[in-house]
């Protein structure tokens, strides 16, 4: 039509793969959810469509290029959270993804954030002393702390990890579980241990473990200790209680960093109001150094069925 418009990005060094998909599945995506048309050639991307629709599709376009440029394996579900995102919030510009860019020692792999809500959590993460991650599953909270973790003494920032999470609902109350004290308390931990084995040769992680430079145990451990040079992470806050996170916060020692992540709409605990989560969300906002991200479902960077279903359950609760 005559009043359709042609935008070209620049693709150069880009992998045309991971920008497309197999069979140009994420530019098909684009053209669905965009209203416009897409072609790959060279080391352009072109944009077709009414002047309007190129003006959407414009961001959505530069957001996949820019996480392509950093190594990301892109597929339909990141361009339909970058298309939902919309041109407001998508990831503006190369040089703030850089900043935030993660590489990972001994892996050819880069970790970047996949939404703004992501792109917030890891710029507080390098902004502040403790940060408070609070939303869904699947969005990433725990795997970009254990990420930053990783960067942080791969650069000699710290001088170790530890990965906290308490173990059992209500009270760690590991006596009743079959087997000696790791195999009790293994089933709780095993997620940090996959995020670190994602991010890691595992046998580097087998070595840091072993050496104690990365310390993975259940919350009730951390009693009586400091820790110092330290990057810290308390997967799963929601099932500490007020008596934990005060314990835990009060570890911190010199030159140590915490992030807290957990998700309100679990707790495990017999009354809810015990959670040190919901304390601490009440009581440390304003504090200099502390900074609380709010991720939701349009963060969720598992299957796209996922954040569906989040949505389904928090309507069920409000209905």
């Amino acid at each position: 039509m005559s009043d359709d418009v042609t935008q070209r990005l620049t693709v150069e060094g880009v992998d045309p793969l991971a920008l497309a998909g197999v069979n140009d599945a994420n530019l098909i995506e684009l053209t669905k959810r965009m209203g416009v048309r897409v072609s790959l050639r060279g080391d352009s991307l072109t944009l077709q469509g009414p002047a309007a629709a190129v003006e959407r599709a414009s961001p959505v376009a530069q957001a996949m290029v820019d996480l392509a440029r950093m190594g990301e394996e892109l597929d339909i579900h990141d361009v339909e959270r970058l298309a939902l995102e919309g041109s407001s919030s998508t990831l503006s510009g190369e040089a703030a993804q850089q900043e935030l860019k993660i590489i990972l020692p001994g892996l050819r792999r880069v970790i970047g954030p996949k939404s703004a809500g992501q792109r917030d959590y890891l710029q507080l993460i390098t902004q502040n002393d403790i940060v408070v991650g609070i939303g869904p599953a699947g969005t990433g909270k725990t795997y970009l702390a254990v990420a930053a973790a990783v960067d942080a003494l791969a650069r000699k920032r710290v001088r170790r990890i530890v990965l906290a999470r308490p173990a059992v609902e209500a009270g760690e109350s590991l006596g009743f579980l079959p087997g000696d004290l790791h195999e009790k308390v293994d089933p709780y931990l095993r997620p940090l241990y996959d995020a670190l084995e994602d991010m890691m040769p595992r046998d580097r992680v087998q070595k840091a473990i072993e050496s104690r430079t990365i310390e993975i145990a259940p919350l009730a451990y951390m009693r009586g200790r400091t820790l110092a040079d330290a990057f810290v992470i308390l997967d799963e806050a929601q099932n500490a209680t007020g008596m934990q996170m005060k314990m835990f916060l009060t570890r911190l020692g010199v030159n140590s960093r915490a992030v807290i992540t957990g998700d309100k709409t679990q707790i495990d605990l017999a009354n809810r109001e015990d959670s040190g989560l919901l304390q601490i969300e009440r009581i440390l906002p304003g504090i200099d150094g502390i900074g609380f991200c709010y991720l939701t479902e349009t963060d969720v960077v598992r299957h796209r069925l996922v954040r569906d279903i989040i949505r389904a359950y928090a309507e069920d609760a409000q209905g």
